[in-house]
């Protein structure tokens, strides 16, 4: 099994979302983070005086999927995530080893 993270814009989550969901992967954890990649942030007019914003919005989905789905989730993230712009993101894989069910108690070891 595998933990996939992906760091996107707030405004293509939706669309990831929804992509997603068309192929059959439900099973997300969403959480709203501030970080910045090589842009080192954007810079912004308020007042008629120029301010620096250093920690962008972004939003993190987290998914633990089957070694199988990998390739196809990150293409439908990639997909529905890429405006061409800085900042749109990046995706990580890492490997799960013990998958425990609270409710059931359910154990799947990869």
């Amino acid at each position: 099994m595998k933990r996939v993270v992906a760091i996107i814009r707030p405004e293509k989550l939706n669309d990831v979302k929804a992509a997603l969901e068309e192929k059959g992967y439900f099973a997300m954890t969403v959480h709203e983070v501030k970080g910045r990649g090589a842009q080192r942030g954007i810079c912004l007019q308020y007042r008629g005086k120029q301010i620096k914003v250093d920690m962008i919005p972004k939003v993190e989905i987290e998914m633990v999927i089957g070694d199988s789905d990998v390739h196809p989730v990150i293409d439908t993230i990639k997909q529905n995530a890429r405006t061409g712009k800085f900042g749109d993101g990046k995706i990580f894989v890492s490997p799960v080893e013990i998958v425990v069910g609270i409710r059931t108690d359910d154990e799947i070891i990869s």
